[in-house]
């Protein structure tokens, strides 16, 4: 049994073309990061497992999304 378990803070929600992005707010060694999960079509990803700020979370999840987009259309 996992004593004190890490439950997902998610601090921000929003849609982004056909993805829904939630940004985790967590703390690591006394550290904040942040995370990016993204849910579509085909399921779940963490698009961003771990950065310094929420805004580079935002922007490093947009990239995640574009890019599948990308590569979906050819």
């Amino acid at each position: 049994m996992i004593e004190s378990p890490d439950y997902p803070h998610i601090v921000m929600a929003f849609t982004y073309r056909d993805f829904k992005v939630e940004i985790d707010q967590s703390e690591d060694h006394g550290q904040v990061v942040y995370a990016a999960w993204v849910s579509y079509e085909q399921g779940c990803a963490v698009a961003v497992p771990c950065v310094f700020s929420r805004n580079e979370a935002v922007w490093k999840a947009k990239q995640w999304c574009d890019k599948r987009t990308q590569e979906g259309r050819g």
